[in-house]
């Protein structure tokens, strides 16, 4: 095998020079983005709800001053329907 043989054909075909690689995107200075009004309005909810407190501190307050005066009373069936309901999400979960 003659290496100089292979430099002369590396020569003609110039694959000894190493080519650049040119970038596939440029910035453009004009390039912008725009928001819709519909992605406005969805930022402000999305704002809204984070700043809302996850406690009903009026909710909370009827709640208590319910259970103190007595008055507070939970229907046997209502918490039936509930329990079975929370066991039958658990047992699609597994």
């Amino acid at each position: 095998m003659r290496i100089d043989a292979y430099n002369q054909i590396s020569q003609v075909y110039k694959t000894n020079n190493k080519m650049k690689a040119q970038s596939a995107y440029t910035a453009r200075a004009n390039d912008k983005v725009e928001i819709s009004d519909f992605g406005k309005v969805l930022q402000s909810a999305k704002q809204a709800v984070k700043e809302s407190s996850d406690v009903r501190e009026d909710r909370i307050a009827e709640l208590k001053a319910r259970i103190e005066n007595g008055t507070y009373e939970v229907s046997g069936e209502s918490f039936a329907d509930k329990l079975l309901d929370d066991y039958q999400l658990v047992g699609k979960l597994w």
